[in-house]
Order: C-alpha cells, then sequence, then structure tokens
C-alpha cells in the first residue's frame, strides 16, 4: 500500500501561479505587447515545472522509497514502470 503523501506546501505556489495566469488573462485583455505576454507565459511555465518537480521529489521520497524497501518484487517492479512512464510523460511534455 503506497505511503500518503500531502503536497499542501505547493498551493501557496499554485495560487501564485494562478495570479499569474489572471495576470496574462489581463495582459491579453489589454493588449499588451505579444513578447511581454509570452515572457510571463515562461514564466508560469517555470513555475509549474517547479511544483511538479516538488511533488515528484515527494513522490519518490515517500511512496517509491516505502516500497522499494518492502518485500514485493511485483510492487517494486510497479512502482519503477510507473516511475519511467511519469519521466516518459514529462518529456513528450516538452
Amino acid at each position: 500500500m503506497p505511503q500518503m503523501t500531502t503536497h499542501e506546501e505547493q498551493l501557496t505556489y499554485l495560487k501564485k501561479i494562478e495570479g499569474q495566469i489572471r495576470g496574462v488573462q489581463k495582459m491579453i485583455d489589454e493588449k499588451r505587447y505579444c513578447v511581454d505576454i509570452i515572457t510571463q507565459i515562461h514564466s508560469i511555465i517555470g513555475a509549474l515545472y517547479r511544483v511538479e518537480g516538488e511533488v515528484m521529489k515527494k513522490h519518490i521520497e515517500g511512496c517509491v522509497a516505502g516500497t522499494l524497501s518492502g518485500q514485493s518484487k511485483a510492487e517494486k517492479e510497479k512502482k519503477i514502470q510507473e516511475i519511467v512512464e511519469l519521466l516518459i510523460r514529462s518529456r513528450r511534455a516538452t
């Protein structure tokens, strides 16, 4: 059974990102310069990658480490495959 990992500390960052997204919407409404909008979008993407990284780190430290230290070979293999699939998906997103 995987350990429950919490990510409450990421909510602060996600709320900031939410504000940045509203800022981009306002920039578009105000017909701001394209480069300024793109710059802000890149900032948002970077912030999302940081949140993703922290969630992944906690997943590996908690859920994955707990499974890998267990006795079940099948569960270990399943958890390793899960991480591989996450990494593959992450690379496709970029």
